[in-house]
């Protein structure tokens, strides 16, 4: 009995620690990949964290400055990709494309390519395609 209550306390820990590795969504339960949008702005921030990595770009609209946030792969994906976090250069401005949210929220999209005015770029894989 002891032994079956160990092997049940085992796998409980087991799954309790994996378990949410599992819940991780597609892509394209959050965006749209046939719809994309195209902005030019300055490389604010970035935050290299799991399980995904994020960044944000500042545009001016209307004589406004306006925050978008993008969603990109998480830091493990990007450097197997050849893209590490000094490949990042904030205070640059960019054009970044990326997909849009299914929810059609506004200055919200997950990045395919990042271009800097030197004309180098950052490709992510084709989001959702």
């Amino acid at each position: 009995m002891r032994k079956l209550l160990g092997a049940l306390l085992a796998f409980s820990s087991l799954f309790v620690a994996v378990g949410p590795a599992f819940a991780h969504h597609a892509i394209t339960s959050e965006f749209d990949p046939t719809k994309s949008f195209t902005i030019t702005g300055v490389l604010t921030r970035l935050e290299w964290t799991n399980p995904h990595s994020y960044f944000f770009v500042t545009v001016k609209e209307d004589g406004k400055d306006v925050e978008y946030m993008f969603e990109g792969y998480p830091p493990v994906a990007l450097h197997r990709a050849g893209i590490t976090k000094a490949d990042w250069k904030i205070g640059e401005t960019v054009t970044v494309t990326a997909v849009s949210p299914k929810d059609g929220s506004k200055k919200l999209g997950f990045a395919r390519t990042i271009k800097y005015q030197d004309g180098h770029v950052l490709v992510f894989r084709n989001a959702g395609e």
